[in-house]
């Protein structure tokens, strides 16, 4: 994997809990960094993924077990005794 380096500018607040956290891993800055923006990117990936499925899924409508044929009038439906 080709890599490239970045330059952040970060709150010093934030840099400081971040390396913290890392340390508390056992990992680098970097690696911690690098991994959750993976996640981020997953976690948005995967968004759009199910968005465009539920999409699909509402353009392809439900079978009701109807046959396409509606048996009962809108009034039948919303009659209140």
């Amino acid at each position: 994997m080709n890599r490239q380096n970045v330059t952040l500018s970060l709150p010093t607040s934030l840099l400081k809990k971040a390396k913290v956290i890392a340390a508390s891993r056992e990992k680098s800055l970097s690696e911690f960094l690098k991994e959750s923006l993976e996640e981020k990117v997953r976690e948005a990936n995967g968004y759009k993924k199910a968005r465009q499925r539920q999409v699909r899924i509402l353009k392809q409508g439900l079978d009701l077990g109807t046959k396409g044929h509606i048996i009962a009038t809108r009034e039948e439906l919303h009659d209140r005794r």
